[in-house]
């Protein structure tokens, strides 16, 4: 695929993804009708006070999440997905009758049996929802396939909330309309999903255990295996914990703090919506096609710096007062744009957040076991979305306004971000490696699919500058365990990188011989553990931009394990700010701008048999061209 939105054109992805949207626009129909209902009606429906009745509603929905989520899992890794998707369909067209009958006889509890039902309808598809598309896509395409299904079901929430506050705001029979409108979409959703195709089940002879709370403890058994899996769940639950204690809160946000009808409310979330959809999509471009984790730690700052300006855009307004305005007044008054950006920054530093965590799942996770690995997430998402909601009524009962919940959540989102990248420091890694090919160079990448998808490999370079590896790395589709010489290792901040990218540091026979035998053991046990190893078998970085002979190191890793060797080769890096053009490197300003061009290419593989020092230097000189 060109690009992400190719997939929209194959029956293997279109219509689990109308189907998937069409689920999600009718939730939010749905949720945010009843939401605001309850918001601007509590006090004729139900004797309870607005902001326990909002809260106590985000609990009803999220707790078939804790209670069935286990059971779910085991059934979409047991059975075919497509088939299940079916059943979801069917499910959901009774729950809007359900809700039908709730909003004709205005009985408050059995729209709560309603949302509780919704919660389980969702509990069941979040499974198949997510590991469905590891089955019919490819790994290069996971990342747009998440995109498009992360921007489908943002998207589905701005059209689904502006429908449901246009239907229940209409006069007399907007709770009618509501029911029509809901039991249509789940019905269209039906005929969707039986266009899935096959989706044949990875665990057929699983036998479901049917107490959720030993099952449960078995799902986070499975995820903790994978300690980058189970840290990435963490962060999605945490997500979903910070986006829930803002989505929560619009509808009284916008009423007592700025005077808005429930037309503002819909503004707010289709504004957040929009920024999610927008940053979805431009993971696929900004990950250049592989599962960028870099881009999480990236989502993270912004989710936090705008999450805090929200709460200092929100100080010293009016007092509202006299009529609700609607979402055209709202946006006549100026101070007004600072919170919508902020809430448009909000989402799309979260889409840029939240998806590559859920394509490293899907790419890490065993297929035996990936749904039940994504019912533990969904137990944890559940978790947290409680504890969402919890931390929203002792804010509130300690007298905190909501403005200031934002700030505590903002801040709550620093502290958790750094904890977790210093748990997993691969995420800091992957993005000082991205900034470094987003902002100091501009990166061209030619041919990397010769790159094999898995397996072991050599890949030899040319050495132009002290980030080659960097930049490799950066490009390269998959981790790359790098040989390198022990005195570029030790530089600072570049040597964070290099420890946790499991670089082995290697020095000369002359200077350290043990060392030299370590580092081709290193190396040895690497391949054999199907890993890719880069080395620059000239030894040195180029002192005038021509290429050093290669040295016979590279004979020798192949001789030892016969492996498959992929040339490439560097270009544009000579006369940067980090090679020794004119001398010492990274002493001077970059004498090419700010940001120059350089390429990555690489070559066709190399059988081991074939590989000589001479011939492997002509390939890589004929790769390099006369661009250094």
């Amino acid at each position: 695929m060109a690009n992400q939105y190719g997939l929209l054109r194959e029956r293997r992805f279109l219509p689990f993804f109308l189907t998937q949207f069409l689920g999600a626009f009718n939730d939010n129909v749905f949720k945010n009708a009843l939401m605001i209902l309850f918001a601007f009606k509590a006090s004729e429906w139900i004797a309870m006070d607005k902001n326990l009745v909002q809260n106590l509603g985000q609990v009803v929905f999220i707790l078939p999440f804790l209670l069935f989520s286990a059971t779910c899992g085991q059934l979409a890794d047991k059975y075919d997905k497509a088939q299940l998707t079916r059943f979801v369909k069917i499910f959901e067209i009774t729950i809007m009758l359900v809700a039908g009958l709730g909003f004709y006889l205005k009985n408050p509890g059995l729209l709560f049996v309603a949302l509780f039902m919704m919660g389980l309808h969702s509990t069941l598809f979040g499974p198949v929802k997510y590991a469905i598309l590891p089955q019919h896509l490819k790994p290069e395409e996971l990342v747009g396939g998440n995109g498009l299904v992360e921007m489908g079901t943002f998207l589905a929430i701005l059209i689904g909330t502006i429908l449901g506050g246009i239907l229940v705001a209409i006069e007399g029979n907007g709770l009618l309309w509501v029911t029509i409108v809901t039991l249509a979409l789940a019905i269209v959703g039906y005929a969707t999903s039986r266009a899935i195709p096959v989706s044949p089940a990875p665990s057929p002879e699983l036998k479901i255990n049917w107490n959720p709370i030993t099952e449960s403890i078995r799902n986070f058994n499975f995820t903790k295996q994978n300690r980058t899996v189970f840290l990435s769940i963490l962060g999605i639950s945490w997500f979903w914990f910070y986006g829930a204690t803002f989505l929560t809160q619009f509808p009284n946000f916008s009423k007592t703090i700025l005077g808005g009808s429930e037309q503002v409310v819909t503004l707010l979330l289709a504004i957040f919506s929009v920024g999610v959809g927008v940053g979805s999509l431009l993971c696929e471009r900004l990950s250049g096609h592989k599962v960028e984790i870099g881009l999480v730690p990236f989502g993270s700052i912004g989710m936090t710096l705008f999450g805090l300006d929200l709460y200092f855009a929100s100080r010293g307004l009016p007092t509202p007062g006299g009529a609700e305005i609607g979402a055209w007044a709202f946006l006549l008054i100026a101070t007004h744009w600072r919170i919508a950006f902020d809430l448009l920054m909000l989402g799309l530093f979260g889409g840029l957040y939240i998806v590559p965590l859920y394509a490293l799942i899907q790419t890490r996770s065993e297929e035996s076991h990936r749904s039940r690995i994504i019912a533990g997430n969904n137990i944890l998402n559940a978790l947290f979305l409680v504890l969402a909601a919890g931390l929203a009524i002792l804010v509130f009962k300690l007298g905190f306004t909501i403005p200031q919940l934002f700030l505590v959540a903002a801040i709550l989102n620093a502290v958790v971000a750094i904890y977790i990248y210093t748990l997993v420091p691969e995420f800091l890694m992957r993005f000082l490696m991205w900034l470094l090919i987003h902002s100091v160079y501009r990166l061209d990448k030619k041919d990397l699919r010769n790159i094999p998808d898995e397996g072991p490999a050599v890949l030899v370079c040319n050495h132009v500058s002290f980030v080659d590896a960097v930049v490799i790395a950066a490009g390269c589709p998959r981790p790359v365990r790098f040989v390198m010489d022990h005195n570029i290792f030790k530089i600072p901040i570049l040597n964070f990188i290099f420890r946790t990218a499991k670089t082995i540091p290697i020095a000369s026979a002359k200077e350290d011989p043990q060392a030299l035998e370590h580092a081709y053991d290193q190396v040895a046990k690497a391949l054999a553990n199907g890993d890719l190893v880069g080395i620059f078998p000239e030894g040195k970085i180029t002192a005038d931009g021509e290429m050093n002979e290669f040295k016979s190191g590279i004979k020798r890793i192949v001789d030892r394990t016969p492996v498959p060797v992929i040339p490439l080769a560097l270009r544009g890096l000579w006369g940067s700010f980090f090679s020794r053009m004119d001398g010492k490197a990274m002493s001077r300003f970059f004498p090419r701008g700010l940001s120059p061009k350089i390429a990555l290419v690489a070559g066709p593989a190399i059988p081991a048999a074939n590989v000589t020092p001479d011939s492997l230097h002509a390939t890589v000189l004929a790769l390099r061209g006369d661009w250094k």
